[in-house]
Formats: structure tokens, sequence, C-alpha cells
């Protein structure tokens, strides 16, 4: 068995007090604490949210909160386990594990005297009130710009947002909860009821066939699709961008607004000029129905097909169905029992299957003669180095998908996107061609990342694509700690700038040398030597985070080379 170590992290505390009322939802706790933090504020943190206000939320409403916890770049988040979680284990058909969770329930949640004095016990301390708590509507092209709903109207104006909403989508991991749906359908009920259809385009995704067959049983779905709400099928959908969108790479500026989690540039449809936002899926609907993103749903009145002025009222939702959930047929294929004699065969021109082969030992030399692929200014999610949507045909196919690597990151030197300098040829060419072009003569390369380097989703894809078209190091001014770590696992060097600041010094013609990888060891920085192409040089400390098990996986050239080593 490996041992897997993980940095202890730091504690930040959330005091939740008052509670939830009128169109504020757990989902506006997340995108508050987002906008205090930022994206990168909870890296090394734990977030523990307490206090009476947090035992007041649904279980489902803290996972949405602990579910969007990884955009701030937390470790982890966490709720006690309380009442609520109970009626969910047990209406989920789990009493048996809610039974054994209640006789240890003193042990499921902090300490009396950490929540009486947090300051004493956590590194930070946030504190909300969630009876003054607005609708947060964050964005847009990152979930950590958080507007007040009171404030988002001026803010569209000042910032000249396109006020216009084109889509509307509620849904997906993040919010697809029965109460989540239900307090969305009843402001469409109304709307019904009221004159009002969706002004524009409106989709759904249930997070599972589950939450989908219960919705439907219960007559929620036929809410939404009567004022012309599309359901769509149980997947990431949208979010990742797998959805149709009606012409959207030749959309000009443009907004959509989502109950999803992330909203990077792209990251819904592939189009650079959308302005994504993230609220509830409750302020989505409302904002749907409005078709404008400056209409404030608890202060404003819409028009109807009568002439008619008329105002929504605030949402009511149910934390569970009344009948219980249901489902026929939840898709689950269970494995075969001894799959020891099972052979996988892959077709050998398929374009969306590929049989993984292992990545070569580095041995550990020091790493001379490297390219520069690309220096990378400003935010670089795993949605810039491996894009989703249309790609995602080939996550089964490691070779097709690399055509994807880094087209989405900005080119420090030239301010575009998939244009860098291929130094063999001095040609501008697609990032992953020059990197296929090093490849095939042998070097390596070296990216060179901003702050937060990865952040995002947890996509394997976005380290293992580098690893497999040749790049040798990632050397960012900071990660987000799952992209760094998964870049270890793939056996891609992952360091960090000692001196953010010697990022200025990578030029574009550069070549590039690790040295001390022959005394590579937990705590002990390296050293970079560049090689520029008039002849001079610079060389400077940089650091990693490696501990003693992960330096043998760089050796081995990657985790599962090791473990197949080890159990030869």
């Amino acid at each position: 068995v490996m041992p897997w170590e993980l940095k202890f992290p730091k504690l930040i505390g959330v005091k939740l007090t008052g509670r939830l009322s009128r169109w504020t939802s757990a989902k506006d706790v997340i995108l508050k604490v987002a906008g205090i933090l930022t994206v990168k504020g909870g890296t090394g943190y734990i977030l523990e949210y307490f206090g009476d206000g947090a035992n007041s939320i649904s279980c489902t409403g803290k996972g949405t909160i602990c579910n969007m916890g990884a955009e701030i770049g937390a470790t982890t988040s966490l709720f006690g386990y309380d009442r609520k979680m109970d009626e969910y284990l047990s209406g989920t058909g789990r009493k048996e594990i809610a039974t054994l969770a209640g006789e240890i329930a003193a042990y499921l949640s902090g300490d009396p005297e950490v929540y009486r004095d947090p300051e004493t016990y956590f590194d930070q301390v946030i504190e909300i009130d969630l009876s003054t708590l607005e609708p947060h509507i964050n964005g847009p092209f990152t979930p950590d710009k958080a507007w007040p709903l009171s404030a988002f109207a001026q803010a569209v104006k000042d910032n000249a947002y396109p006020a216009k909403l084109d889509v509307g989508l509620i849904g997906s991991c993040t919010n697809s909860s029965y109460e989540d749906i239900t307090r969305a359908a009843s402001v469409a009920r109304q709307a019904l009821e009221k004159g009002l259809k969706a002004k524009s385009e409106f989709t759904i995704t249930p997070g599972s066939e589950m939450v989908r067959y219960t919705m439907e049983r219960d007559g929620l779905l036929k809410v939404f699709e009567d004022i012309g709400g599309i359901v769509l099928a149980n997947a990431c959908g949208p979010c990742i961008g797998q959805w149709a969108r009606h012409n959207a790479a030749n959309l000009e500026e443009n907004s959509i607004i989502t109950s999803f989690n992330r909203n990077f540039a792209k990251r819904n449809d592939g189009n650079p000029k959308t302005h994504a936002f993230v609220a509830s899926p409750e302020i989505v609907t409302a904002f749907a129905i409005a078709g404008d993103l400056t209409f404030h749903p608890g202060k404003d009145s819409l028009t109807n097909e009568q002439g008619e002025r008329v105002s929504l009222a605030e949402p009511e939702g149910l934390e569970m169905p009344p009948a219980g959930f249901a489902v026929e047929d939840n898709g689950y294929q269970a494995p075969a029992k001894d799959g020891s004699g099972i052979e996988i065969s892959v077709k050998p021109d398929s374009e969306r299957l590929q049989l993984l082969t292992a990545f070569k030992s580095t041995g550990g030399d020091d790493l001379r003669d490297m390219k520069l692929l690309i220096k990378v200014q400003g935010k670089c999610t795993t949605d810039h180095i491996s894009m989703a949507g249309p790609w995602l045909r080939y996550r089964g196919h490691l070779d097709n998908i690399s055509n994807n690597l880094m087209i989405g990151a900005v080119n420090a030197f030239n301010q575009q996107t998939n244009a860098v300098k291929n130094q063999l040829s001095g040609e501008i060419a697609p990032v992953p061609d020059c990197a296929r072009a090093y490849k095939e003569k042998g070097i390596k390369s070296v990216i060179i990342g901003d702050e937060n380097y990865g952040e995002g989703s947890s996509r394997e894809h976005a380290a293992m694509e580098p690893r497999h078209l040749g790049v040798g190091v990632v050397l960012v001014r900071s990660f987000a700690r799952i992209h760094e770590t998964n870049l270890k696992k793939q056996g891609v060097l992952a360091l960090t700038f000692a001196n953010k600041d010697d990022y200025d010094l990578v030029r574009e013609d550069d070549t590039f040398e690790i040295k001390g990888l022959d005394r590579f060891s937990p705590g002990k920085p390296l050293q970079l030597l560049l090689h520029h192409a008039d002849g001079s040089t610079d060389e400077f400390p940089v650091n990693h985070s490696y501990n003693a098990k992960q330096i043998e996986w760089f050796k081995a050239g990657s985790a599962l080379n090791l473990i197949k080593e080890e159990h030869k």
C-alpha cells in the first residue's frame, strides 16, 4: 500500500448566524465567501462552517456550499453532523448510516469550546449573518467577482456587461437538489400564473436520474417546460460546454447566467465574448423570465402577455420530496465479481479510445536543453490547459485530446491564445504543434505560469497532456493545490519561483536547465539556469513542495510507475 501524504492544512472557520430568507439561498453563502477569499484564498485551508445558521441550512444546501469550496482552492469544506443530515440520510434509504452517525454525533462536529471561542482555534474566522445576506451574482469570467443583487444592475451598467440575457441555465452537480428545483419551479409557476414566459433561452440539467425521475413524477419538469425551458440529459452538460448552443462561436458580446460552479472564459460555450455569471437556481430562473440582467426580482415588475405589470413573490421550496425519491433505472452497472479474465479490446484506429502506455522514467538526472513552450500571462485554469466541451469526446484517447493542450492560455509575448514561437523553425504555431515538434526531436519543453496556475476542475488530462507531449517542467508563481499534485503524479516537475519577480526574466527564445536534481530532497530548492539567445544567462532558485515519496514518483516517471515497481 502506498502512503498518501498531504501538507497539514490550516483552518478557516465560517460562523453563520441568522437564517436564510426571501430570495437568498445556500448558494449565496459560498458566493459571498468566494468574494471574500478569492479563487486562491482557500488554498492550504480547510473551511469549517458552524453556528446556529449552519444548523438551519438543509443537507443539500450544505452540499452546494462544500461543492464550491474548490473554487476558492480549499483543501476541503465541512459542516458538523446535525439533524438536517440525519433527515437526509433517513430520507434517501440510508437510515442505518444515520443511526450509526447519531450514536457518535458528538464526535462528528467541533467541540463546543471551539465554537464559543473560534478566534482561538481557527487561523482565520469569517462571520456571515444569513438574515441580512443578499442573493449574489458572481462573474463574469471568474467565480470570485461577487456582486450583491442590490448592486448588480449598476455593475452591469458601469462595466458595460451585456444586459440582455441570452441563456439561463440551472442544475448541474452544484445545484440540482430537490430543494433547488422546487424553489426555482415556484418562480416558474408564478410566471405561468401571471402570464409570463421565459424571454431568454432556459435549460434545466438534472444532477442524476433519481432527481430527474422524481422531478418528472412531481410535475416540476412540466412547469419549466411550460415557461419555455428545455430539459437536458443528466450530465455535466453545459457546465463543461457539452450542449448545442446555437451559433455560439459567432456570437458577439453576450451574457449567460448559470447555477453552476465555474464561469471561466470559454468554459461554457467556447466563446471568449460570452460573459458567464453564476447565481442560485431561483435567481437564474427569475433572470431568464425577465431576459434582463438589470432586473431585481425582489423589487422590479415585469409586463406580462396581457400588458399588465406583475411582480414575482419570493420563492418557496421543499428540502425533501413528500412522496420520497424514486427512480426506475439509475443506470448503475455493477462490475464483474472477478475481472481477471476480462480483456479490453480497443479498435486500432479508434479516435476516441486508446490504451495508455507507461511514461518513461526520468532517472532523476538534471534536465537540460529544454525549450520554452509557452509563458502564460494571467489566469490559467485547467480549462485553459485542457479545454472541455467537444474535446471531451477524446477523453479516452490521450494523444487526440492532447491537441487541446494550452490552447486557451494567453501567451505573455503576444497576448494571443494558441500562438507561440516554435524555436526550431522560428514560426508562430499552435501550442500542441510546437510541443509535438520538440517531442519529435527528443527535446523537453517548459511551461511558465502565473498565479494560482491550474485552478478550477481537478481534470487529470491537464497534467497527463503536458507529460504526454514532452513537457518536463511547469514553473509558476503559485499553484492551485490539486493541479500541482496531479503534475507530480504524472512525473512532471512542478516548481514555483522563489522570487516571483523572476518570472519577468524568462524570454521567448530561452533554453532551460534545472540543476540540483541529483540532490533532489524535500525542502531544498533547485536552481534554474536560463540561457538567453543573446548568449547571456540568468540563474536563480526555484522552490518545490515534494515530499520523499513524491520525489520517488518523479524519478520513476510517474506515481503509477512506482506502484508497478513496488508490486512486481
